[in-house]
């Protein structure tokens, strides 16, 4: 039976995050772990809990997690990674087997072959950290990146090599990248060790480039960040890792998204949250306020005796996710401001104000009134 799609079983996309593939795989964890289901159930709850495990442990590292986004399950199943020839399909899997065991006395890299048994190998991945507004990430924006990137040394033209030497074949190998190893009845080919699986040498190598053929350099890369990304969330550039060797593919760039921290508003999710300070005055009596939003500004009513901690929602104002359908909601949290440095005058108008208020009992604060009967009953 044919292998599930692991972002599938876990319920995530392709470019989730690490700490989404996380959290995925602990909610599958806890639905179908065997203890939580007996009976009937047991036997299908404990197939799709190994299934999420399988998935989770391969899709949480990183570099298995390469591979299987380059090749699917063949990247990352050791049993197809392709016969060694005519006839040997049985044999195939069986001399990977051991060559696990005897690649670390030879220091052997994992690949595959490329042509003439020469070993390919995929090239690595970067990560590149990109920190955003909230109005870019809601908006979006195309952006441009500096990374890393290879060019052919002009010294030697790429070769490697000295100018005026060349690159010679390994005596090794005879040319192969690869060496046969018996142990008993069975013979196992395994990674040059002498040339790494190139199938050649450099007697003397290029000092311009240490005979690598290539240097450093850096390169302008267009990103265009969609609208609705978050925090922690990736972005892959295909191809745009480090080169492969012996022509092998090169690998991926993750951009990873974070978010800078915003003078007024707070994300969670898609809905955004911001503090909005109102006097006591207008607290008390009511009225309208204009308060900010991403696309500009709104009114509010302010209800006659609103306290702190009252919320206004809203709806449609926060951000629209990448996989959203609609765009999330702005609360506004109120908080009632005490006035400081006060006149003689405007204190004298408190107190005049206060014993107004208290004159008329619980009726204007039923929550101070409230809260001194509790006390009274508490220390009686």
């Amino acid at each position: 039976m044919a292998k599930r799609d692991y972002y599938e079983v876990l319920g995530v996309p392709k470019n989730a995050s690490e700490e989404e593939i996380k959290k995925a795989y602990r909610k599958h964890a806890m639905k179908h772990h065997p203890d939580r289901n007996q009976g009937d159930a047991s036997k299908v709850a404990e197939e799709k809990f190994k299934e999420s495990k399988e998935a989770y442990e391969m899709l949480s590292d990183a570099q298995k997690r390469a591979a299987y986004d380059q090749y699917g399950h063949a990247g990352v199943d050791p049993n197809m990674r392709g016969p060694g020839g005519p006839g040997t399909e049985g044999f195939g899997g069986f001399a990977e087997a051991f060559g696990d065991i005897f690649g670390d006395m030879f220091g052997q890299q994992r690949g595959r072959a490329g042509g003439g048994g020469r070993q390919v190998f995929r090239g690595g991945d970067l990560s590149y950290a990109m920190e955003i507004t909230l109005e870019e990430a809601a908006n979006g924006k195309d952006a441009q990146i500096r990374i890393p990137s290879w060019e052919a040394c002009v010294t030697c033209k790429g070769s490697g090599a000295k100018p005026g030497t060349s690159v010679k074949s390994c005596g090794t190998c005879q040319g192969s990248g690869a060496v046969q190893m018996r142990q008993g009845f069975f013979s196992v080919q395994q990674t040059c060790p002498t040339c790494r699986g190139a199938g050649r040498v450099i007697p003397d190598p290029c000092a311009a480039c240490s005979g690598q053929g290539k240097i450093k350099k850096q390169k302008t890369l267009e990103v265009k960040i969609p609208a609705g990304i978050d925090g922690g969330m990736r972005i892959r550039s295909t191809g745009n890792g480090e080169p492969g060797t012996n022509g092998g593919p090169p690998g991926d760039l993750y951009i990873e998204i974070r978010l800078k921290k915003h003078d007024i508003f707070e994300r969670d999710g898609d809905d955004i949250h911001c503090a909005v300070p109102i006097s006591i005055v207008t607290a008390s009596l009511g009225g309208e306020i204009d308060v900010p939003t991403l696309a500009g500004k709104a009114a509010i009513d302010i209800p006659e005796g609103t306290q702190t901690g009252k919320q206004f929602r809203l709806r449609g104002k926060g951000i629209k996710g990448v996989r959203a359908s609609y765009p999330g909601d702005l609360y506004c949290h109120i908080t009632v401001e005490t006035p400081v440095k006060l006149t003689e005058h405007q204190r004298k108008l408190l107190k005049e104000l206060d014993e107004s208020l208290k004159k008329g009992g619980g009726k204007h604060m039923p929550s101070e009134d409230s809260w001194t009967d509790r006390l009274k009953s508490f220390f009686s």
